[in-house]
């Protein structure tokens, strides 16, 4: 018998030894949730509900509000929707390029060479359908690595291939639907039948994936188009492909290659070519007969605002422009005065931490030629000082104000429109693991902020992570809602970042003990992370934007 504490319920029940989550579910939860029960963390680690328990464990059943139920709920549809394209045209090729208005943007590639079409689309979704009606078991499969990377060579699954062949297990986890075989490094549902809601619909030259909304998770979650944000992704896959580092498999054969370097190089020549143009489009601006007097820059947490930032002056002090900047962050109210969550906790991502009055005066006088004292906080005492920092905008010179609100319209709602050019800051990862498992785009960001904040002394891995869910509120809340309004997007991502950052993340993750609720993040980061050959950081530049995180910064 194993002994099986239950956190839900703060409660311990003895089962024979191989029994699964799923038998041991009405034991614990009797009663029927308002949400099903789709996926389980033992010891800390996300499980499938056949997870079959040989020794005591610690249990807690999860649902599709949790992100670790969502992240099973999403894969396990996305292998449902691969194989439904399979039946419907078989020998097709399906690639799910990354999360996009909140679904999954998908391309199809027939093998009769024809375009996707309306009726398409339909009769996979109708095949869909069909599969979850039968309630089809998804069906776990361990075995060598050599065996599997055999049989996804034989299917032609060539992205598969690479990657297994790269990582370097010894064996390896694949799943089958009714026979078809596939691979995800994220649990399944113990059946299709748990699939309950999505939507399927034409989106620009693929199909959109639609899935339940979080919070309410019996509606889909409301279509976002995002059309700056497509550009930018289909922008980066274009190089991608012009580079024929489509996976994490090519771009692992690259740096097993020696190839590493010369990708670093391309790397930061496009980011730096993409600033470039950004400086010469405000130089044209600021000559019209309204000119661009101000420039806002904003992104989510750890996108690379500040280095953005400082990297945007000298191209625009090469266009002959004389650039001054504060940040917003220096107009936060005194820390006493900070707005607070439910909890009581200061709520530091608020709109209403700035004093968007005073800096709103502050702008509007240096418009107005006035020379003005900008405050500098101190993040040590919580209080806005005054050190003796004054700006004047003369002829010939920029505002750059970087910032999380630095686009939201209350910040400079009297500034005249024509004065500003709005630049949002984002990570939009461009690669995938492979053709069917995307890369979420804040999974870049929360590696990058752990890295940061540990080498800093700020925050622990454990609070970093702690902290996250709370920062990814007020993302959606303050920031993303602004996103398409920006005259222009900048992505701060390149392809080699994760092999470089690879060996930075895993010693500080390690520090995270395994008792913690923390540490079920700590294992699907440290599993993600297992994929990518690790690149030294040597000849990353002391001015690339990864050097902002993983220390040794020149900016």
């Amino acid at each position: 018998m194993v002994n099986i504490f239950c956190v839900n319920t703060q409660t311990s029940k003895t089962f024979p030894e191989g029994t699964t989550l799923l038998d041991m579910l009405p034991e614990f939860m009797p009663e029927v949730n308002d949400q099903p029960i789709i996926a389980a963390k033992v010891n800390n680690v996300c499980q499938g509900l056949k997870y079959r328990a040989f020794n005591s464990r610690q249990v807690e059943f999860l649902d599709y509000t949790t992100y670790t139920g969502r992240s099973v709920y999403c894969s396990s549809l996305c292998f449902l929707l691969c194989k439904a394209a399979l039946d419907v045209f078989p020998q097709c090729k399906i690639v799910l390029r990354r999360p996009i208005s909140k679904g999954y943007f998908c391309a199809i590639d027939k093998n009769d060479g024809t375009a996707l079409v309306q009726g398409d689309v339909e009769k996979i979704n109708a095949r869909m359908k069909e599969i979850v009606e039968k309630d089809m078991p998804f069906r776990r499969h361990e075995v060598r690595t050599q065996e599997a990377i055999e049989m996804f060579d034989a299917k032609g699954y060539h992205d598969k291939v690479r990657l297994l062949q790269t990582a370097g297990d010894v064996y390896v986890n694949y799943y089958t639907l009714d026979g078809t075989p596939d691979y995800y490094y994220e649990a399944l549902l113990p059946s299709t039948g748990y699939l309950k809601l999505w939507g399927l619909t034409m989106y620009r030259d693929g199909l959109l994936l639609r899935v339940p909304d979080r919070h309410h998770p019996d509606q889909l979650a409301p279509f976002t188009e995002q059309p700056k944000t497509f550009e930018v992704f289909s922008e980066n896959l274009k190089w991608n492909k012009i580079m024929k580092l489509d996976n994490v498999g090519d771009v692992n054969m690259a740096c097993q290659n020696g190839e590493a370097g010369d990708l670093i190089k391309i790397a930061e020549a496009l980011q730096e070519k993409k600033i470039v143009q950004i400086a010469e489009e405000i130089e044209r601006r600021v000559v019209l007969e309204d000119p661009v007097k101000i420039v806002l820059i904003t992104g989510p947490s750890s996108s690379g605002k500040s280095t953005f930032c400082k990297r945007l002056s000298i191209q625009l002090k090469a266009c002959g422009l004389l650039p001054i900047s504060f940040s917003t962050d220096d107009y936060f109210v005194n820390r006493l005065d900070t707005p607070r969550l439910p909890d009581g906790s200061f709520d530091f991502d608020n709109f209403d931490t700035v004093d968007h009055a005073y800096l709103q005066s502050d702008v509007l006088k240096l418009l107005n030629g006035e020379t003005v004292e900008v405050p500098e906080y101190n993040f040590v005492t919580g209080l806005r000082e005054f050190n003796g920092k004054k700006l004047k905008l003369e002829p010939g010179m920029v505002l750059l104000i970087e910032g999380i609100h630095a686009l939201n319209p209350r910040l400079t709602d009297m500034v005249p429109e024509a004065s500003k050019y709005r630049i949002f800051i984002n990570t939009i990862t461009s690669i995938s693991l492979d053709d069917h498992n995307c890369i979420p785009t804040s999974d870049n960001r929360l590696i990058r902020r752990i890295v940061r904040d540990f080498n800093k002394g700020a925050f622990s891995a454990r609070d970093s992570i702690m902290n996250w869910p709370n920062v990814r509120r007020s993302e959606v809340k303050w920031i993303y809602p602004y996103q398409e309004c920006a005259d222009v997007l900048f992505n701060s991502t390149y392809i080699v970042e994760f092999p470089v950052i690879r060996a930075h993340a895993e010693r500080i993750l390690m520090t995270v003990p395994k008792n913690c609720p923390e540490y079920s993040e700590v294992h699907r980061l440290m599993k993600f992370l297992s994929y990518f050959t690790p690149v030294s950081d040597k000849e990353v530049p002391a001015t690339s934007m990864i050097r902002s995180f993983i220390g040794g910064s020149s900016l």
